[in-house]
Parts: structure tokens; C-alpha cells; sequence
């Protein structure tokens, strides 16, 4: 049997990172492992693919690189997402209790707080806003870094790093070049920090106690701080400025919301499957393995396409329909899933449900501008979304 193949698909033209949606269509009409000649690996997109290839980490590794370059894959050996068990489990371990559900519980009413405060702040300043710099960006940044405990100085900073973190990971183009000089900036801020710069009880304290205590070498503090710092806010900052684009352009799907608060759990993956930030990492091989009818060859590099499984037909029934109460909503793979599941899931649900709590409150309607998308290589997402919103009436 032939290997499908698709020649011209370039994942740092402007057309992709604008819309990678009508590329994803194509590889999913395709087959189930689509090789993609331009990038030498093979595009995984249509949802069991997707599934099957997280969940088995003995047969699609990590450990050699999850990026599409080589120099990226040499930088990043060793860290977190580019590891596997044993090692995985003892850096992901570090903070475990941290982000368990019992410990997000200790926190829950603060983030609650914080996001009521926000809300209220700023419409009491006004009711137009940009809702990515002045609502999206604030409230993760501040929830986050508290929680990693970093010192104020240079905490400004912490986007334009983590920008540059996901698209060193594409294939080698200007772009990619450009974020090499700001990941080594982010690792020289993070390299400066000292133990006890570091807020009492912290995620951040934390990994350097694990470092002292010898779960984990001295050399892994610096790269989880940095995992933590850079995936610990992008994917929160999508899904409410995502969310509220969603939720002007479908006000059905808002008044459902404000009718019935418990929805907003399952709202929260909605946006998340319908508009998956990140939007791919790779796996190697480690033998010649089947994927659904097509085969790859061991050493192969596999293209793991989130968004695309998360509106994949074979899954969802009308996939492209924006739908609160769509039932197996919780089952989107924007999280990855298996062994390298995003160890902050829970605390980006927390966040986006509180976002979306304190909105519910004192918003009755949504009206946008144009929305501005942000052209990161592995992060969609939106640099600035002009918003004006109906308040709500008292009483609501």
C-alpha cells in the first residue's frame, strides 16, 4: 500500500498560522498517517490517531524531541516534555501535590476572587475594552506566577518568553530563528533566580526542595521552572479571549450560560475543543507501528495535530457547530492526553470557569471588533480583540 502524502503543506506560511483549520481538513480526508514531505514526518490528525499516539509512549516517544527542528530538539533534551517514564514521572512528581485537585480546592476561591475583582475593575473603568491585554493576558499572568512564586522584576516579560518557547518548536524559518535569542533570555532570568527569591510553599520553591532532597538533579530546576512558567499561562489566555469571540459571534450560546452557571464547566471545554490553543508536538517512533490503516517506520517523526483531532468528524457530530452542551465536550484532546497530559489542566479549568463565572454576573451581551490574530508558530491564539459589552441588569 502507498503512503498518503501531502506535498505542499508548509506549517510556517502565514495561510496556516492564520487559519491551519483547511490543512487539517486535508489531512484528516487523507489518511490516518499523512506523510508530509516538505517537514519529513508524518501528520497524525484524525482523533483515535491522535489518541492512540499520545497514549502510547513506549511506541511514539518523546524523549527525542518533541519540536521540528534539530536545534530545538538538542536544546530541549532533558526537559519535561521531552522525556519519558522513568524520567518524566519523577519531574512531573516535583509538583504533583501542587496541582492535584485537593490543592487547587486550597485555591479555588482566590482565583475566584481575583477573577471577580478583574471583572469588576474593569467595567467600572469602562464597558469597552480590548479583551486579550486588558482581561485575557492580566488574570493568568498574575494567577499563575504567584503560584510559581517568581519575584516581581521581570515578570513583564513572561509572554513574550513564552511566545517564543512554542514556536521554537516549528520547522526552522525566520520565525523560529527569531525566538532562539528569547528562550535564552527566559533561561538567563530563570538561571539568576536563587531558592529563597523564591515565595514560601511555591510551585517554584517546591521544585528546588525536590533538587535538595535528590528526586530530581540540580541541572532539571531551571528547565520545569521554565516549562511551568511558559505552558502555564498560554493556554488560559486563549481560552477566555477565544471565549469571548465565541460567545459574541453565538449570544444563544451566552444567554444559555447566564440561564444555567452550571454549564460553564462544560462551556469551558467547548472552547477548548472548538479552538484548541496549541496546536501540535511530536513523537518518534520507536519501531514500525500502525496508525488506523497506515503504517509508520520506526525513527519516523510523527506530527501530533490537537485542534485537528478535536474537530474531526469520525469523532464529533457537527464538529464545526459551537455547542455548550455538547455532551462528550470533556473528551477534546486540547490538553494532550496519557503520560504527557498538561500537568496544569486543572488549574486552567479553574481559571477559564472563574473567567467565565465573574462575566456571567455582570455581562448580558458581547459585541467585538475585528479580532487580530496572533501568528505564533504552535499557539493560536489572538494578540487583541476590541470588545464592548451589554452590562447586565441588576438583579440577574
Amino acid at each position: 500500500m502507498s503512503t498518503p502524502t501531502l506535498d505542499d503543506v508548509d506549517l510556517t506560511g502565514d495561510d496556516y498560522l492564520t487559519d491551519p483549520h483547511p490543512i487539517y481538513d486535508r489531512v484528516r480526508a487523507t489518511g490516518d498517517a499523512v506523510y508530509l514531505s516538505r517537514h519529513d514526518a508524518y501528520a497524525i490528525g484524525r482523533y483515535d490517531g491522535v489518541r492512540q499516539v499520545l497514549a502510547d509512549w513506549q511506541t511514539f516517544s518523546s524523549a527525542s524531541g518533541i519540536a521540528l527542528n534539530d536545534l530545538t530538539n538538542q536544546a530541549t533534551a532533558g526537559m519535561i516534555i521531552a522525556t519519558d517514564p522513568p524520567e518524566h514521572t519523577a519531574l512531573r512528581e516535583v509538583l504533583a501535590d501542587k496541582l492535584s485537585p485537593r490543592a487547587l480546592r486550597t485555591v479555588a476561591d482566590d482565583v475566584r476572587a481575583q477573577a471577580q475583582e478583574l471583572v469588576d475593575e474593569l467595567l467600572e473603568r469602562s464597558t469597552t475594552f480590548d479583551a486579550v491585554t486588558d482581561l485575557a493576558q492580566s488574570f493568568p499572568i498574575k494567577v499563575v506566577l504567584d503560584l510559581v512564586g517568581l519575584p516581581a522584576e521581570g515578570r513583564d516579560e513572561v509572554l513574550r518568553w513564552a511566545d517564543a518557547a512554542f514556536s521554537a518548536a516549528a520547522p526552522m524559518s525566520e520565525r523560529t530563528m527569531e525566538a532562539f535569542p528569547l528562550l535564552q533570555d527566559q533561561l538567563a532570568y530563570l538561571s539568576g533566580i536563587r531558592k529563597d527569591d523564591l515565595v514560601e510553599g511555591s510551585m517554584g520553591r517546591a521544585i528546588y526542595d525536590a533538587a535538595d532532597a535528590g528526586r530530581i538533579r540540580p541541572e532539571s530546576c531551571v528547565p520545569l521552572m521554565s516549562a511551568y512558567v511558559t505552558a502555564g499561562v498560554d493556554t488560559t489566555i486563549n481560552a477566555i479571549s477565544n471565549a469571548i469571540q465565541l460567545f459574541a459571534e453565538n449570544p444563544e450560546q451566552w444567554d444559555l450560560i447566564r440561564a444555567d452557571r452550571s454549564l460553564i464547566p462544560n462551556a469551558v471545554n467547548e472552547v477548548l475543543r472548538y479552538d484548541s490553543p496549541l496546536q501540535y508536538f511530536c513523537r518518534v517512533a520507536t519501531k514500525d507501528a500502525g496508525v488506523g490503516d497506515d503504517t509508520v517506520r520506526a525513527g519516523a517523526r510523527l506530527v501530533v495535530f490537537y485542534p485537528s483531532a478535536n474537530r474531526d468528524e469520525r469523532k464529533w457530530g457537527n464538529p464545526t457547530a459551537f455547542d455548550v452542551t455538547r455532551a462528550d465536550a470533556g473528551e477534546h484532546l486540547a490538553f494532550s492526553y496519557g503520560t504527557h497530559g498538561c500537568a496544569g489542566q486543572g488549574l486552567a479549568r479553574l481559571e477559564a470557569q472563574a473567567m467565565l463565572s465573574a462575566l456571567a454576573e455582570r455581562v448580558e451581551r458581547f459585541q467585538i471588533g475585528a479580532p487580530v490574530r496572533r501568528l505564533n508558530q504552535l499557539i493560536r491564539g489572538l494578540a487583541a480583540l476590541p470588545a464592548t459589552v451589554t452590562p447586565a441588569s441588576a438583579g440577574r
